[in-house]
């Protein structure tokens, strides 16, 4: 998945708009949406189990 961060010009001030593939989410600060992009990265990278009658086959 690509999360991308970028400011965007409003003529009240910034907003920040995090990305995410073809879906947009956008935030009142850069900082707001860097946490947001960290926690969603962390979540992604995280190890993941599937229920047990749910498992993948391998081999």
């Amino acid at each position: 998945m690509k999360i991308l961060i970028k400011a965007l010009a409003k003529s009240k001030g910034t907003q920040w708009q995090v990305r995410l593939d073809q879906d947009a989410i956008t935030f009142r600060s850069e900082a707001e949406a860097r946490a947001f992009a960290d926690t969603l990265q962390n979540r992604i990278q995280a190890p993941h189990r599937f229920p047990q009658g749910q498992q993948r086959a391998t081999g």
